[in-house]
Formats: C-alpha cells, sequence, structure tokens
C-alpha cells in the first residue's frame, strides 16, 4: 500500500465519522458535533496537511 493510499483510507474514514456527527447533530443534540465531528474534522485536517 502506497502513502498516499493509506492517506486516502483515513480521510475516508475519519469523513464517515464526521458526517454521522453532523447527521446526529442535526437530528439529534448539536453537543454530538462538538464531541464527534469536530475532533474527526480537525483529524482530517492534520492528515491532509502531513501529505
Amino acid at each position: 500500500m502506497t502513502t498516499q493510499n493509506a492517506i486516502n483510507i483515513r480521510l475516508f474514514f475519519l469523513g464517515c465519522v464526521a458526517v454521522a456527527g453532523i447527521f446526529g447533530a442535526l437530528t439529534a443534540s448539536r453537543k454530538i458535533f462538538f464531541m464527534q465531528a469536530m475532533p474527526a474534522l480537525l483529524a482530517m485536517l492534520f492528515v491532509w496537511l502531513s501529505k
């Protein structure tokens, strides 16, 4: 597996977590955004910057 593939896999799964957190924030509680989606979005940013 190349480094680019590993980065893409990380971004994909972090994106799934972020989407789930955003959906949960819209349908259940805003707190979910800050507990789940925000850390995932920050992790995506750091993974993307590490390229």
